[in-house]
């Protein structure tokens, strides 16, 4: 396996294509939700799925919605950091796991009939929108089992199409994360037999699916940002991820957020205030996302006057 992961890294190079295809109306509202406003994006993604109940791209763009409306309304300050850290169960989650179930299945159906690399990717992003939520809720079963699944279909798309960078995308990730574990999951890896990864060329391979990628670019951006600042305090290259995020989408409060923190913590107090009044000055549709982003911009702004 280990050879097969170098394999298709050294095939994820440069010349990768952006072939993960996303209908028009679908791009429009990932376009929303990037923007700040998935509320916006979700009637679109249920006329998809109403229009074409046999393409999980609808499915996938209505989870991805419901993703980022869970985040915003359990986002915190920990450590000096803002981040979505751990929550308990939600009543909205039963919804959102089914809406999972139906990117992949819908996936998994389109590969009986034919297969493509593109459908694994498809079906790997339905796992690994599981796998946010059950990190999310601490569940680090969920997240290995979710986590290993979501790796296997995106090797396989490789396999079939190694310029799919949206798959070079979702190994990295992958490799990112399990080799960032804490030394208690890395054991739970051990017993539970998951391969394992490799960050510096989860970091090569994620950076390659934000240039080059397509429904994954952003997330990867914005999560490999954040990463960088919590796990490897990297605060430099964390931000040249997320200034272009506020550069194109600059209403969306959790990417003002995290750029302010990051300036907060190489001490430009000044250019972090800026980002923070302009987070407050954003506020989202969602009302438990908004008291959050509220929350989270004055308690940092008070952190930077007090000292």
């Amino acid at each position: 396996m280990a050879t097969l992961i170098a394999t298709l890294a050294l095939s994820a190079g440069p010349c990768l294509a952006d072939s993960t295809t996303l209908p028009p109306d679908a791009k429009r509202a990932m376009d929303m939700i990037y923007q700040g406003d998935p509320d916006a994006a979700i009637p679109i993604a249920r006329g998809l799925e109403q229009a074409e109940p046999e393409n999980p791209a609808g499915f996938f763009v209505e989870a991805e919605a419901d993703w980022w409306k869970m985040y915003c309304a359990a986002c915190e300050i920990k450590w000096g950091m803002v981040d979505a850290w751990k929550r308990g169960k939600k009543p909205a989650d039963d919804a959102y796991l089914a809406l999972t179930d139906e990117v992949i299945h819908h996936a998994q159906a389109q590969l009986a009939k034919s297969e493509t690399a593109e459908m694994h990717v498809y079906a790997g992003v339905g796992w690994g929108l599981k796998t946010r939520l059950y990190a999310l809720r601490g569940e680090s079963r969920n997240v290995a089992r979710a986590g290993v699944n979501a790796r296997a279909e995106m090797l396989r798309a490789l396999q079939l199409d190694p310029q799919m960078a949206d798959a070079t995308t979702g190994v990295g990730l992958y490799n990112y994360y399990v080799d960032s574990l804490s030394p208690i999951v890395k054991m739970l890896r051990f017993f539970m037999g998951i391969p394992g990864g490799n960050k510096e060329e989860g970091i090569r391979q994620i950076r390659t699916g934000i240039e080059q990628g397509s429904i994954l670019a952003v997330d990867a951006r914005f999560y490999l940002a954040k990463s960088l600042r919590t796990y490897d305090r990297q605060y430099e290259q964390a931000l040249s991820l997320a200034e272009p995020l506020t550069a194109r989408y600059p209403r969306n409060p959790l990417f003002l957020l995290l750029a302010g923190n990051l300036n907060a913590e190489m001490g430009r107090n000044a250019k972090a205030a800026e980002y923070f009044h302009a987070a407050l000055d954003s506020p989202p549709s969602d009302s438990a996302c908004g008291a959050r982003i509220r929350d989270a911009a004055n308690s940092l702004l008070a952190a930077l006057h007090s000292q």
